[in-house]
C-alpha cells in the first residue's frame, strides 16, 4: 500500500472541536487518512510539499442529474415548466445507453476537475437495465466516489419503483466496487399515490438505502402524511429542494433526521421557490448542496455554496432592516458554514458521514488542494473564504480514496479529445428532439 505525506499546506479539516485552519501534515496510507498532526514522521512515505496551498476535504455534490451533461446550457433560459416540457417531455426517451455512459463519464470527470470527490448521481433516466449499467460504468471509469441514485422517467403515481432492478444492481457492480453506493431516486410522496410512496419508502428501508426525492413549491401532498404515519422518515431520507415547505413540515422532517439538499442557483433561476436554507438554519439544521442540472447551470458546487450564502445573507439583512430599521452589525451566516454545506452536510445527505466530508484519521483520503498563490486568491488572509472564492483554475490537486485524480492543475484522465467528440455528437443528436423555446411540447 502506498503512503503519501502531504506537508506545508494550511489544512481545513472541517472536524468539530478543531481550529478552523491548521498548519498540519496529513499522512495517507492506501485509501485512508492515517494521521493528521504536526511534523509527522514517515520515512517510507512519498512527501508532497503543498506550501502555499489550502487542503480541504473533497467536496460533495449531493444532487446532480449527471445524465444531462451532453445537453449543457440548452436550458439556461428555461423556466421550470419549460425544463419539464423540453427535457422530460421531449428528450428523455431518445437516450441510448451510449448517451448515458458518455454523459456520466464526462460529467463525473468535470466534477473531479472542480474539486468534487463525492457525487450524488440522481439518475432518473434509467430506461432499461442497459441504461443503468452504462451510467454506472461511466462513474466507475471516472474514478469518482458516487452514490448512484437509481430512478426512472416520470411515471404513473400508482407505479412502484422497479425493485427487481434495485436488487440486480445491489448484486452487481455496487457490491464489487468500493467507490460506488446505491440509493433510490424515488418519485416520492409528492408525485406518487400514498400507497406507492409508503411501499417505496419501506423497500428502501428494508435494504438500508438512502431514498431521495424532489419536492418543490410548497404544500406537501397527502402522500407525505402517509409516509409520516408509517414512521418511514429517517436519516436515510433525503429531500431535494424542499422549497417553500411549511414550517411545521420542515420541523417534523428535521426532527426525524431527514436531510435536505438545496440547489440554489437552479432553484432561484428556474422558479422552484425560495431555497430552504434559512428554514433549516432556524431549526439548528443545515442543507447539503447540489448543482442539479448542467442543462441550466454550471456544475460547480463551490459556486452553489457562494450563492446559497449570499442569498441567505440577503434575506436576513432585509429582515433585519424591516424589523429594526437598521443594517445588521454581524453576518447571519459564515463562510465556514457554507463550506460545511459542501462537505460535511453533503456526506450526511448521501449516507457517507462515516467515510468522507472531514479530514480525520480513519476516514477515506478524499482531499483537494487549492492553490492560494494564484493572483485571484492571493493574499489568502482568510483561508476558509479563500476556498469558497476558488475557481476551477485554483483546484490544483484532487485525491479520491488515496489516488490522485488531478495533479498540477491537470485532470489525470486519458482520451479526453475522443470523449469531447463523443459528448458533442450525443448532445447534437439529442438537442434535435427539443422543440423551440416557448413551445408547449
Amino acid at each position: 500500500m502506498s503512503r503519501i505525506l502531504l506537508r506545508g499546506a494550511q489544512v481545513i479539516t472541517m472536524t468539530q472541536d478543531r481550529p478552523d485552519v491548521e498548519n498540519v501534515d496529513i499522512l495517507v496510507d492506501g485509501e485512508t487518512i492515517a494521521a493528521v498532526g504536526e511534523t509527522i514522521e514517515a520515512p517510507d512515505a512519498e512527501v508532497v510539499d503543498f506550501s502555499g496551498r489550502i487542503i480541504i476535504p473533497g467536496l460533495v455534490n449531493a444532487h446532480l442529474h449527471t445524465w444531462q451533461t451532453a445537453l449543457r446550457s440548452v436550458g439556461a433560459d428555461w423556466t421550470l415548466m419549460e425544463y419539464l416540457t423540453h427535457l422530460h417531455g421531449e428528450c428523455v426517451g431518445q437516450y441510448t445507453p451510449a448517451d448515458m455512459h458518455i454523459s456520466n463519464l464526462a460529467g463525473a470527470l468535470n466534477q473531479i476537475n472542480c474539486g468534487t470527490t463525492t457525487l450524488g448521481d440522481w439518475c432518473h433516466n434509467a430506461l432499461s437495465p442497459e441504461h443503468a449499467d452504462a451510467a454506472v460504468e461511466g462513474l466507475l471509469q471516472a474514478g469518482i466516489r458516487a452514490v448512484f441514485l437509481h430512478g426512472t422517467p416520470y411515471r404513473s403515481p400508482d407505479t412502484p419503483h422497479p425493485l427487481a432492478e434495485i436488487d440486480r444492481l445491489l448484486d452487481g457492480p455496487v457490491r464489487d466496487h468500493a467507490l460506488l453506493t446505491l440509493g433510490m431516486a424515488l418519485q416520492g410522496p409528492q408525485y406518487s399515490s400514498a400507497e406507492t410512496a409508503v411501499a417505496d419508502f419501506r423497500a428502501g428501508a428494508e435494504r438500508g438505502l438512502v431514498v431521495s426525492m424532489h419536492q418543490s413549491g410548497g404544500e406537501p401532498s397527502p402522500g407525505w402524511e402517509a409516509v409520516r404515519d408509517a414512521g418511514l422518515f429517517s436519516p436515510l431520507t433525503n429531500v431535494v429542494h424542499g422549497a417553500d415547505l411549511p414550517d411545521d413540515w420542515t420541523k417534523a422532517l428535521v426532527e426525524a433526521g431527514v436531510t435536505f439538499t438545496a440547489t440554489p442557483e437552479n432553484e432561484l433561476g428556474q422558479g422552484h421557490g425560495t431555497p430552504i436554507t434559512g428554514s433549516l438554519l432556524r431549526l439548528g439544521a443545515a442543507p447539503s448542496l447540489g448543482t442539479d442540472v448542467d442543462t441550466a447551470v454550471p456544475g460547480r458546487v463551490l459556486t452553489a455554496a457562494r450563492i446559497a450564502l449570499a442569498h441567505q445573507r440577503s434575506l436576513d439583512h432585509a429582515h433585519h432592516r424591516q424589523t429594526t430599521g437598521m443594517y445588521a452589525n454581524t453576518p447571519s451566516v459564515t463562510s465556514k458554514q457554507a463550506l460545511a454545506w459542501a462537505t460535511v452536510e453533503g456526506a450526511k445527505a448521501l449516507g457517507l458521514a462515516d467515510k468522507v466530508g472531514r479530514i480525520e484519521a480513519g476516514l477515506q483520503a478524499d482531499l483537494v488542494a487549492v492553490d492560494a498563490r494564484a493572483l485571484n486568491l492571493w493574499p489568502a488572509h482568510d483561508p476558509v473564504a479563500t476556498v469558497l472564492h476558488a475557481d476551477i483554475a485554483n483546484i490544483e490537486a484532487v485525491m479520491v480514496a488515496g489516488t490522485w485524480r488531478k495533479r498540477d492543475h491537470v485532470l489525470l484522465a486519458s482520451g479526453l479529445d475522443e470523449l469531447r467528440d463523443q459528448l458533442r455528437e450525443s448532445g447534437e443528436r439529442l438537442v434535435r428532439n427539443i422543440g423551440p423555446a416557448g413551445s408547449p411540447g
